[in-house]
């Protein structure tokens, strides 16, 4: 990228911009950080978010620099710092890459020292980040840590078995070691974090890793401020690869197309690249920071996956795109490979970029929010269209809103599938409740409640006995 292009960018993890030399600590810092954390380019000679000003005598800036790093900074760094000019004003570029640490200032000392780039922030590594910070250079796996307090029976191992059986494949107690579910400590075997987190029993999970688990909540309107329904997932995060789909299919909608003479649903959003996604996120979680979970959140406009932790250290959002891959837990991905559950090394943002094209959905956005990765998908055009039609006719008859209920409503079709299941058991005398529509496709009872009168209006059914003992039945 030219410089020019570079001034007009806004400051970054990997961007930064300093007026001048007078304050040399904080330059410090944020060269700690971009070494620490995936490097960086600091621009001298540009105020945060203003003009460009230019370094004075800039020869001897970059030796002031130069000196100020070598002895300040620890392990020695040793930065790319050039000379440039832009608009006819001189610039310091220093150039910083990702390097084996951790760095950390001299006057504060190997632990407090210690500074990562979080969002557009240079802020000290904190005990966690810090610990992770080290195993990355280690070569170690945050899941691989052996659990001491526990024993294999705190496994679900025939749990476990039957996962595996799915796929072909024997997990017998050589399988176990060789997984890493099981590790060595003090001359035995116990569970390693990453066995707990994915085939703990309740009680192993929530006294070891509380917080390796997915809440999903579907909001009205486009914040936080009004619930519509929530679900915590019971059991381990792969119970969560089955249970969120579920919660999203009956807290979003779908539209129809008739193309010739066949009909096809569309999904508000896409159910492949929303599962992979989810899949993604449990595999790289940073289940080492404690208080945050991963969450699944719909909104009226969104839907949002978001997984604890910044991308692992030496990586960048431009390099995941370009396939990249760097595995923060190598233990849980291996072995959610072998389930099928996900596919090569790098490979998962470009299939979930597919499966939004290929239906015709928009392309997610993702975002690294300094302590947490978030993706965030938008409806499919045909929901959309869906959702404003919606929202005219609500404008004319605001008693009955459809806007803000979570529905499975189909375009393009005079009844809904849950209508037609309805109509089909009262058709064969079953007596039929809204209670029976909630429990059979997972609905809300107000989405129940609104398909039953929308077929009483249509003139398809009639109510027969008293309010508390009748039932419904076919006209």
């Amino acid at each position: 990228m030219k410089i020019t292009e570079t001034l007009t960018q806004p400051e970054s993890k990997t961007l930064e911009f300093k007026r001048d030399l007078s304050s040399l600590k904080p330059i410090l810092k944020t060269l700690v950080a971009f070494a620490n954390t995936a490097g960086g380019l600091l621009v001298i000679g540009k105020e945060d978010k203003g003009d460009i000003v230019g370094v004075d005598d800039v020869e001897g800036a970059e030796e002031r620099l130069a000196n100020a790093v070598a002895d300040n900074i620890r392990p020695a760094m040793q930065p790319e710092i050039e000379i440039t000019s832009c608009n006819g004003k001189a610039l310091l570029l220093v150039r910083v890459p990702f390097w084996r640490g951790p760095f950390y200032l001299k006057s504060e000392g190997a632990e407090r020292g210690v500074y990562v780039r979080l969002g557009s922030t240079s802020r000290p590594a904190g005990p966690e980040l810090l610990a992770e910070l080290q195993r990355t250079h280690s070569g170690l796996s945050f899941d691989l840590t052996p659990c001491p307090d526990l024993s294999p029976d705190d496994l679900e191992i025939t749990k476990a078995q039957k996962l595996f059986a799915s796929v072909e494949m024997l997990l017998d107690d050589a399988k176990l070691t060789s997984l890493s579910i099981l590790v060595p400590f003090a001359g035995r075997l116990v569970p390693s974090l990453g066995g707990v987190i994915l085939f703990g029993s309740d009680t192993a999970r929530s006294s070891t890793c509380p917080d390796a688990r997915v809440s999903c909540a579907r909001f009205r309107g486009t914040d936080k401020t009004e619930f519509l329904d929530t679900l915590d997932i019971e059991g381990t995060v792969l119970d969560a690869v089955a249970e969120v789909p579920r919660f999203i299919r009956r807290n979003t909608r779908t539209a129809a197309r008739i193309e010739g003479m066949y009909r096809r649903e569309i999904s508000e959003y896409p159910e492949v690249a929303v599962r992979e996604t989810l899949v993604n996120a449990i595999a790289h979680s940073a289940y080492f920071q404690s208080g945050m979970r991963i969450m699944v959140a719909v909104y009226d406009d969104r839907l949002e996956i978001q997984n604890p932790g910044p991308l692992p250290f030496g990586l960048t959002i431009t390099e995941l795109k370009a396939g990249v891959s760097k595995i923060r837990n190598r233990m849980i991905a291996r072995i959610m490979r072998m389930l099928h559950l996900m596919e090569e090394w790098g490979s998962g943002y470009q299939r979930i970029n597919d499966a939004c094209r290929t239906g015709g959905y928009p392309e997610p956005e993702w975002q690294e929010l300094g302590s947490a990765v978030r993706v965030v998908f938008r409806p499919h055009p045909d929901v959309e269209q869906m959702n404003a039609d919606d929202a005219v006719n609500t404008a004319n008859d605001p008693v009955n809103d459809p806007v803000n209920d979570p529905v499975n409503d189909p375009v393009n079709d005079p009844l809904n599938k849950r209508q037609k299941w309805y109509l089909e058991q009262i058709s064969c005398g079953v007596k039929a409740k809204a209670a029976d529509l909630v429990q059979h496709w997972s609905v809300s009872p107000v989405t129940a409640k609104r398909d039953i009168s929308n077929l009483k209006e249509r003139g398809l059914i009639e109510f027969i006995g008293s309010a508390k003992t009748g039932w419904y039945r076919k006209k």
